[in-house]
């Protein structure tokens, strides 16, 4: 079966383009020039994978990418690249803070955002076939609650202390997921990456210290002190905490 790619780009030579090649090679694409042609598609067909571009009229990439992470429950966990005209570290860096899976900046060759595109899918499919393991195994619908945290990951959510429910990205959910299943027990950072996205991530990304990062602020885990994520020099990361498995 054809995975679906949807493509938000204004330059109409750009969308010609990748639409003619990811077709050649075994892909549906399509491709739309901004925000609300953006979600115009998305509500008349699916997508397996959305290429977004950072400069767009109206809305740009960071605003979209936003907004899909905090909107519809089909959306949240969209696997998204995002393509930075600029190529700066700080606009990558902030388009995985909000969500984003993968970057990759113009110009670029086509073949290394299909190899991208391939490691994503593939990544996808591997959490879902291990989610399906994991529920065969310890039932459909399981949460984990640490700290006075709820992480329900079927739905995407980490409910606070007080009440408050946070919307979570699909790498972000998997991370927290991985860490909250096997408690003290630390997983290397090639594992974090293959978990959050995909084998064909680089080795020396940052985008693993910006994802516990911004986990450790939403959950209020001080760096110095870590009583819920901890790092383990040269072995990765863990869950410090107790966790309880519910229903």
């Amino acid at each position: 079966m054809q995975a679906h790619i949807l493509i938000v780009d204004d330059d109409p030579g750009l969308r010609e383009l990748l639409v003619d090649y990811l077709g050649q090679n075994g892909f549906e694409a399509r491709a739309v020039p901004d925000g609300a042609a953006l979600w115009s598609s998305l509500a008349a067909g699916p997508a397996d994978l959305l290429i977004l571009d950072l400069m767009l009229p109206g809305d740009d990439g960071l605003e979209l990418c936003r907004q899909l992470r905090a909107g519809d429950e089909r959306w949240r966990t969209l696997p998204v690249i995002m393509l930075t005209a600029r190529g700066e570290e700080t606009d990558r860096i902030v388009g995985l803070e909000i969500g984003a899976d993968d970057y990759l900046p113009k110009p670029f060759n086509p073949r290394e955002l299909l190899a991208r595109i391939r490691g994503l899918l593939r990544r996808s499919r591997m959490v879902r076939e291990q989610q399906g393991q994991q529920g065969e195994e310890a039932g459909q619908g399981l949460c984990f609650r640490f700290a006075g945290w709820l992480l329900d990951p079927d739905a995407h959510t980490l409910t606070a202390p007080d009440g408050e429910v946070h919307t979570l990205g699909g790498a972000d959910t998997r991370l927290l997921q991985a860490l909250a299943a096997q408690p003290g027990r630390a997983l290397s950072r090639d594992r974090i990456m293959d978990i959050t996205r995909g084998r064909d991530a680089s080795p020396y990304d940052r985008s693993i210290d910006v994802q516990v990062s911004r986990l450790r602020r939403l959950l209020g885990d001080d760096a110095r002190e870590q009583r819920i994520i901890r790092t383990l020099r040269n072995e990765g990361y863990l869950m410090a905490c107790d966790v309880e498995r519910v229903n």
